[in-house]
């Protein structure tokens, strides 16, 4: 960069960031639990999806007919209208024999939980910190107690007859 000009340096400079922030940096979402898809969408319904998306772009420029992109439409939809039932009957015939199979029942419920968050320490009034459960259970009960409970209200409403 020796002998070059500020904006010349400045260009060089910016060119090699941006190259290193290209090879560098990851581009592709992590798949997780966060981005999970729904249990009726399989492989075949994503790639029928795609060639959805693909009839309708050709469609656009006019490179597919209106009729073939509106019976990918048909067949996409019914599809999934399948995939569907499919994931509801399966429901159905978990409620129907959960007498005789609880452990495939107890598997679906706890795979619908949403999160497992724990309660993080708190506060109690004497300013310590509580960390276990039973000592957040009793500042939860003791807050809620207060909240509920004892307290007069200055302003509440007198009706005039």
């Amino acid at each position: 960069l020796e002998g070059r000009g500020v904006q010349e340096s400045w260009l060089i400079f910016k060119d090699h960031l941006l190259q290193a922030q290209e090879w560098c940096i990851p581009t592709k979402r992590k798949s997780g639990r966060k981005t999970r898809r729904p249990a009726w969408m399989n492989k075949e319904i994503l790639d029928q999806r795609r060639d959805k998306k693909k009839a309708y772009r050709g469609w656009k420029q006019g490179q597919v007919a209106w009729e073939e992109y509106k019976e990918i439409v048909r067949a996409t939809r019914e599809q999934i209208r399948k995939a569907k039932a499919l994931i509801k009957a399966s429901e159905l015939n978990l409620a129907r024999d959960i007498k005789d199979n609880k452990k495939n029942f107890y598997r679906y419920v706890s795979d619908k939980k949403r999160s497992k968050e724990n309660v993080g320490p708190l506060w109690k009034e004497t300013g310590d910190l509580a960390t276990r459960d039973m000592e957040k259970a009793e500042v939860l009960s003791d807050f809620f107690a207060s909240v509920f409970t004892g307290k007069s209200f200055s302003c509440t409403a007198q009706v005039t007859e």
